[in-house]
């Protein structure tokens, strides 16, 4: 019995050992469970978060990634980060901008498509610590999200036009035939290793899955073995195939990603739209900002959806955010003050957005946010089997309402409270978080 006992125990070991090498060389094969329900909703309840586009194409004011090869010349683009160093850079700033706006959380470009990375990587040349900057940007913002209590997520690209193991380099020549796409996959699960050992963050952002070189069975590769390294890490869709904006049979990934729109009402899986603060992600001088109405009703309109808003900010070439952005950020904070309770831990609806109005939901309260008056009255259907025991403007005055006939009629004053988007809070005498959503009239 003994000597049972003691094979099995051998036996145990060597397949833990067995499984530690292979996850250290990156070949974990065992299934791996998804991301918990429970983790997901954990991250849907943060509704806000702020993402940050920012590499050596600063220098330049034009798109990262993207103006290679278009707007800045291949030579150019490439030798850059020789001359990148913002001095400015401060990630307490960052953060405490972040935060000062009402965001949960914050996402940074480690490694766009221009493969530039902004943390000291072993595995190639092309990273900061070779920049007159040399200081580790993703190590300093993952230390200062921790101290000022905002969770730190990292966006890693797969596509990496710089590589030259990736057979596509942005150039319009097609595939490279020196290319070495097993060794590229490799090279992304060490930088992967770095990131999630080193810095521990609560999210990955991936992008750059639309090039024919990658492959739905690479997307699955690798979220094996990131969840090898962290179960609980979350990964959004873009790791996989398939349309950024749904989940699909070809999705790895544990939530849509609808790019520059509010995504469509879903009730069914998690989603968040990526949404920029002016027209490019990256830095660019003078660059059209959104107005705070524009900024707020975004917002709500991504919650009224049961959607997270990733607005996105671009710092100058210097390391600090633009003043007008960081004004425009502290407005929004502002508001969520007053009003937070009406998008944090909310779910969408219960009514179908519209143009003019979108609602939000918690335990038994609905919110109502209003983009523009009605008029004197606000009518919508009732909600089946509920009724309304008071409504009011959110820390504001109460209002008059009957619920009659199967609709609600709520009388409202000439003029909102707010401008930007008034809401109206309705205290209901039941749970209406799991209720079907209602169109209204």
């Amino acid at each position: 019995m003994k000597k049972l006992i003691l094979l099995t125990a051998i036996s145990f070991l060597m397949v833990s050992f067995t499984q530690a090498q292979n996850t250290v060389n990156g070949t974990v094969n065992t299934t791996v469970q998804k991301t918990s329900p429970q983790i997901l909703q954990d991250f849907m309840d943060l509704r806000f978060g702020m993402f940050i586009h920012f590499g050596p194409v600063t220098l330049r004011g034009t798109e990262i990634g993207w103006s290679r090869n278009n707007q800045v010349t291949q030579d150019d683009y490439d030798s850059l980060y020789k001359e990148f160093d913002p001095v400015l850079f401060n990630a307490d700033n960052w953060v405490k901008t972040a935060k000062a706006a009402g965001m949960k959380y914050l996402t940074i470009t480690a490694k766009h498509h221009d493969g530039f990375c902004l943390w000291p990587t072993k595995y190639t040349d092309y990273n900061i610590s070779n920049s007159p900057f040399k200081k580790d940007i993703v190590g300093a913002l993952a230390k200062s999200c921790k101290k000022y209590d905002v969770k730190f997520c990292i966006y890693y690209t797969v596509l990496d036009w710089y590589d030259k193991r990736y057979p596509l380099h942005n150039d319009g020549k097609g595939p490279d035939p020196a290319a070495n796409m097993p060794a590229f996959v490799q090279y992304m699960k060490n930088q992967l290793r770095e990131l999630v050992t080193n810095y521990h963050p609560y999210m990955l952002w991936f992008d750059g899955n639309w090039e024919k070189p990658w492959t739905l069975e690479d997307g699955k590769e690798i979220y094996r073995y990131l969840k090898s390294l962290d179960p609980d890490l979350i990964v959004n869709n873009r790791l996989g195939k398939g349309e950024h904006p749904a989940l699909s049979s070809e999705t790895v990934g544990d939530y849509a990603t609808p790019e520059q729109k509010v995504g469509t009402m879903n009730m069914d899986y998690p989603w968040e739209s990526c949404i920029t603060l002016c027209s490019q992600w990256a830095w660019k001088p003078n660059d059209k900002m959104k107005s705070l109405k524009e900024c707020l009703q975004t917002l709500a309109s991504t919650a009224g959806g049961n959607g997270n808003l990733l607005f996105n900010v671009g710092p100058m070439l210097d390391g600090r955010i633009e003043m007008r952005q960081q004004k425009r950020l502290r407005e929004i904070g502002s508001w969520l003050k007053t009003y937070g309770e009406s998008i944090y831990t909310t779910k969408g609806g219960i009514y179908t957005p519209t143009k003019s109005m979108v609602s939000t939901r918690k335990g038994q309260k609905i919110y109502l946010h209003l983009f523009k008056s009605p008029g004197s009255k606000l009518v919508l259907p009732a909600v089946p089997g509920c009724h309304i025991k008071a409504a009011a403007f959110l820390k504001g005055k109460g209002i008059q309402f009957q619920q009659k006939d199967q609709r609600v009629i709520l009388n409202l004053p000439d003029t909102l409270p707010d401008v930007n988007d008034a809401v109206i809070e309705l205290q209901m005498d039941k749970n209406v978080e799991n209720l079907p959503v209602i169109t209204p009239y």
